[in-house]
């Protein structure tokens, strides 16, 4: 039970912040028309804020792609990918390192010969291999926790999110860009 001691206190942190942001109200503020405003109405503090609740959205498992959309119909494909871009890799250090402050190297812990086998796979690429998985899953704050728990290096997993992000960004940045100019939401 000791060695799964820190993955349930990350486990405990997260659903504690869940309840709190479903509860008191606060979850409902993370929706695209909030988003899209707020940048709208205040494009400094607005991006400002855009950041901070992407932050918090990460950790409370709000999808990225969301805060994505948002930024692209309110500043265009441009615009809107780079303050995603940066928003997004700002967003994955506060959780790694949230995440890494909470729980530690705890998946080095488990005995499981599959979670070893990855964790060897990590080590042997770390970079090419987070980059990889953030062309895949972007974002995911599962893929965020898990990476935080697996005792990869701060500065590997920064290198392997920054190579990794800018494709499916921009992918998604032309999606959100059509679909901007379909619905005449600029």
């Amino acid at each position: 039970m000791r060695r799964y001691k820190r993955l349930l206190i990350v486990v405990l942190f997260l659903a504690a912040l869940l309840a709190l942001f479903q509860f008191s109200g606060l979850r409902e503020h993370f929706n695209l028309a909030f988003l899209h405003q707020q940048i709208v109405d205040n494009k400094v503090s607005g991006l400002v804020i855009f950041v901070l609740l992407f932050c918090l959205g990460n950790l409370i498992q709000i999808p990225g792609w969301i805060f994505l959309a948002a930024a692209v119909l309110a500043l265009g494909k441009i615009w809107g990918g780079l303050a995603t871009y940066i928003a997004a890799v700002i967003s994955c250090a506060f959780t790694f390192l949230t995440i890494r402050f909470i729980g530690g190297d705890a998946m080095r812990e488990l005995k499981n010969r599959y979670a070893l086998q990855i964790l060897h796979g990590l080590d042997a690429h770390p970079i090419k291999s987070i980059a990889l998985l953030r062309v895949l899953f972007q974002t995911v704050p599962a893929l965020n926790y898990a990476l935080a728990l697996s005792g990869v290096k701060f500065y590997k997993y920064l290198i392997g999110t920054m190579l990794g992000l800018p494709l499916p960004i921009m992918l998604y940045c032309l999606f959100f860009d059509y679909i901007g100019k379909v619905l005449h939401v600029y």
